[in-house]
């Protein structure tokens, strides 16, 4: 496999491309270009590359001190299953803005595997709690 680049450099992602994968995605079904627009301006972003190209995307919603919520963590379809998800994560967690930061969460359906190798575990503890609601 090609060398994977990861970068936090926001101008170099590839929106359009990013935002149209998410809203492909089991968990961004019905967002809009807006939607991506104001949460990507609002969180760390980082983006994995292949010669200049963009394969990947990740962002966390972060106080940078206290707690790192970590979404829309995703690889081009044509990419999966070369360690790219590993490599995103990785160069995450070690980032010096957020390797402070103690308490981090996400959410999957289909990607436990992953975060299990760098620590994450199910929640089961019952001090976790949810609230979904449809935006206004």
């Amino acid at each position: 496999m090609a060398d994977v680049e990861i970068s936090f450099d926001r101008s170099r992602i590839d929106f359009q491309k990013t935002s149209e994968i998410i809203k492909e995605s089991y968990w961004g079904e019905g967002r809009t270009d807006e939607t991506h627009h104001r949460a990507f301006n609002n969180s760390f972003c980082a983006a994995a590359f292949i010669n200049g190209e963009q394969v990947g995307f990740a962002r966390v919603v972060t106080d940078y001190a206290c707690f790192a919520y970590l979404c829309d963590v995703i690889i081009w379809p044509e990419r999966r299953g070369a360690g790219i998800g590993k490599k995103l994560m990785a160069a995450l967690l070690a980032h010096p803005d957020l390797a402070a930061v103690g308490s981090w969460s996400l959410r999957t359906g289909d990607a436990h595997k992953l975060y299990e190798q760098f620590g994450f575990v199910t929640s089961t503890d019952g001090m976790y709690m949810r609230l979904a609601r449809k935006p206004a």
